[in-house]
């Protein structure tokens, strides 16, 4: 279901927001209260509701609550002043008054526009011939994402848990990403890589864009891959952000008590992957996002079919569950933050301070959340965003 009122455009779907055409970053909070207002069409919206759906019920001031709705009315042109679009109705909530349209399952054309001219695609050609697809957007000094387990180029850029994070990322940023190997765009053939194939695929898609020096973002099994590529090329790496990852993978540490073993994991994955009333579907949400929504799931589910096969799933799970970068860490000089979630369930919280301890001068931020995919819908999320961005405007 996407949304028309006033001048503006809204697909919850794609998470794109449109002003006469044309995009608007807001921030998922914001989003999510523009949307809360379109759904209820003029009705009145009580502060209480606003904070059940979009702080999902946590203790949140009058002023967060003022500021979200003034970044609210600059994102759809209108101000305190003149309401023409949000009207506050003084003591009890807030109303969105324009006339609202709506178009169910079509889409709209414009933001296919804006996916077209706002995310480049192109290939860059690894040390063994494969062919890393990488996606290019955004504005400003180079920013690269690892690529990581599940990826899609395409897909990403239209999904509710991915599209928020290429977003914030590329704010300030001409965000390079890619997919790995085997995975999306990418070859899909897996002939035995070793994490060193991986970090020739990062180093590929720096050279393909004549990146001399450029920071570094990663996240889960990607952190690995990153911090290989800074130890080996200390003068290329201006700073690392490290969330959710690891030092020593699953397959080479001692299990937890509650951990799946590995035969029984790659079963899992080879019956059930990219079925949504599979057992590993439901396993693998509880431990990588279990505060995902149903439109959230439903795009996690869809990924996995369309982004790699069960068997190269099950391969990939194989290989980067014995990556091993310990030894890497001590020799890791670019400056680093590491972001880990305090009840990660796919990558305990333990690895994150292995990761913050053996780096050099390395700032370590733990988040409230048991997310292993960050979710925009949580409150854990901006602390991650800002504590990001902050983080790379500080490398210059």
């Amino acid at each position: 279901m996407s949304y028309r009122f006033a001048n503006c455009s809204l697909d919850p779907e794609r998470h794109t927001f449109l002003r006469e055409g044309k995009p608007v970053h807001v921030e998922p909070q914001v989003f999510e209260l523009i949307l809360a207002l379109v759904k209820q069409s003029g009705l009145l919206v009580t502060k209480e509701e606003l904070i059940d759906t979009v702080w999902r019920g946590l203790n949140v001031s009058d002023a967060t609550i003022s500021a979200r709705i003034n970044a609210a009315r600059k994102a759809v042109g209108d101000n305190g002043r003149e309401q023409a679009i949000i009207k506050t109705v003084h003591g009890r909530g807030f109303q969105l008054i324009a006339e609202v349209s709506s178009l169910e399952g079509a889409g709209l054309a414009k933001p296919t526009e804006f996916e077209v001219s706002s995310q480049s695609i192109r290939f860059a050609a690894s040390v063994d011939g494969a062919q890393i697809a990488y996606a290019q957007s955004g504005t400003g000094p180079p920013l690269i994402r690892v690529g990581h387990w599940l990826s899609h180029l395409e897909l990403d850029w239209q999904s509710s848990v991915w599209r928020p994070l290429i977003d914030a990322l590329g704010q300030d940023h001409t965000l390079y990403r890619y997919d790995q190997r085997g995975t999306g765009l990418s070859t899909r053939v897996l002939e035995s890589p070793d994490l060193d194939v991986f970090v020739a695929d990062l180093k590929a898609v720096a050279d393909a864009n004549d990146l001399d020096r450029f920071p570094v973002f990663a996240a889960s099994q990607a952190v690995p891959v990153a911090i290989r590529f800074a130890q080996k090329h200390p003068d290329r790496v201006s700073g690392l952000v490290l969330y959710g990852g690891f030092a020593v993978g699953r397959a080479l540490r001692p299990a937890a008590p509650d951990d799946i073993d590995e035969t029984t994991l790659l079963s899992l994955i080879r019956a059930g992957w990219g079925r949504a009333d599979s057992p590993f579907v439901q396993a693998f949400a509880s431990l990588s996002l279990p505060d995902a929504t149903p439109q959230q799931m439903e795009s996690f589910v869809k990924m996995q079919m369309e982004t790699v096969s069960p068997e190269n799933a099950a391969r990939l799970r194989q290989i980067v569950d014995r990556f091993h970068v310990r030894d890497s860490l001590p020799k890791v000089k670019a400056p680093t933050l590491v972001i880990h979630a305090n009840a990660d369930a796919m990558q305990p919280i333990e690895q994150g301070r292995v990761l913050a301890s053996e780096i050099p001068n390395a700032r370590y931020v733990a988040l409230e959340s048991r997310n292993h995919i960050p979710l925009p819908q949580e409150p854990s999320w901006s602390q991650m965003v800002e504590e990001t961005q902050r983080f790379l405007e500080s490398l210059g």
